[in-house]
């Protein structure tokens, strides 16, 4: 079987290592002239970390991570957990997206990768899907994975009005820079007034993550630092969050990340009978819920399991978009209620219920 793979993102990268895997010829198609990585840093669930174990690269993933344990604070400094819940649902690894593309991108090898290689679009024809590239070249294959991300010119072709849309009202700000000396408690999560949230955590080196995001917000007008201040001001009742304020005071203005949220809406449909999409492709998540990254690598694993286990690559991508689509409902209406939640000890219940949920519930719906 020979695929091609739109988007060199993680999600891109692991699928192509899964199909490398089943013996399949990989051409894995990036627009850039070379891997990148939008972002900092990223959170990994265990049970994705799982699936890179069975893809053979667990080991790897697993030495450049950053084990975490949450805890949900108050503007005031209170911290949370449910109790009804564990560890396994306040435990996550952070990863630096740099060094896991480097990883992934190395197993998957480099001379599978055609930089310089936009997706615009495709045609269907019996026994192959004919993928067209923005230089002007085209090729040919029995598979076409959209990996393209929330602006997927895949998914634009295969589910034509359901481009991403803006999370109206929710902005997020990030940055990275050396440790300013702000306590050491692992993962920092603020719920504050006028639903705002955002916090720091410790990553590789020395270096710390921080992020302020804020639903219905108002349109920001002043500088990125500015905005960011304003926002974290909502979350420091008696000095409590001085050290995520000394972190966006220490971040240079153009290294601060500032993003409108923007989601793909449910789809219709995942898949025709020689293309299909996965990963923020085709169910591009609000930040939230920190865990876009993780349910895009249990993606990999179900379309992989699908391909291997029908006998017709038809019947592998209508099982994999029949058994995708009821499970992401399940995600939406699980992060709506962490969205809503409406003080910090609401929000550690809501998002202890979304880890569960995720570990166990979804991670089995996951191991078809």
């Amino acid at each position: 079987m020979r695929v091609g793979i739109a988007g060199t993102g993680m999600i891109g990268l692991t699928t192509g290592i899964a199909f490398k895997n089943l013996g399949a010829d990989v051409v894995l198609l990036e627009q850039a002239p070379e891997v990148r990585a939008v972002g900092a840093s990223i959170g990994i669930w265990e049970n994705a970390l799982q699936v890179f174990d069975e893809l053979g690269v667990g080991q790897q993933v697993r030495s450049k991570a950053v084990p975490l344990e949450t805890w949900f604070y108050d503007a005031s400094g209170h911290r949370f957990r449910d109790p009804a819940y564990g560890l396994e649902e306040h435990s996550f690894s952070l990863l630096s997206r740099p060094v896991l593309n480097d990883v992934l991108a190395s197993t998957v090898g480099v001379e599978n990768i055609r930089f310089d290689s936009k997706v615009i679009g495709y045609e269907e024809a019996g026994h192959s899907v004919r993928v067209h590239l923005a230089n002007g070249r085209s090729d040919e294959f029995d598979l076409l994975i959209g990996a393209d991300g929330v602006y997927s010119q895949v998914r634009n072709q295969l589910a034509p009005g359901y481009p991403a849309r803006k999370h109206v009202g929710h902005y997020v700000w990030r940055g990275m820079v050396p440790t300013q000396g702000e306590p050491a408690q692992g993962s920092v999560l603020t719920v504050g007034h006028q639903r705002t949230r955002g916090g720091f955590t410790r990553a590789y080196g020395d270096q710390v993550m921080w992020m302020v995001n804020q639903f219905d917000s108002a349109e920001p007008t002043a500088t990125k630092k500015e905005e960011a201040l304003k926002r974290a001001a909502n979350m420091n009742d008696n000095g409590w969050s001085e050290p995520l304020l000394r972190l966006i005071e220490a971040t240079p203005e153009e290294k601060i990340l500032f993003n409108q949220i923007m989601y793909v809406p449910e789809l219709p449909r995942w898949s025709s009978a020689r293309v299909c999409l996965i990963g923020d492709a085709a169910h591009g998540l609000s930040p939230h819920i920190s865990a876009g990254g993780t349910l895009g690598i249990e993606d990999v694993r179900v379309l992989a399991r699908f391909v291997q286990k029908e006998s017709t690559l038809q019947g592998a991508l209508t099982a994999y978009e029949e058994n995708r689509i009821p499970h992401y409902r399940e995600v939406h209406a699980l992060a709506a209620k962490v969205e809503a939640a409406v003080d910090a000890q609401d929000y550690a219940h809501q998002q202890a219920v979304f880890a569960h949920w995720m570990l166990y519930d979804g991670n089995s719906h996951s191991r078809v």
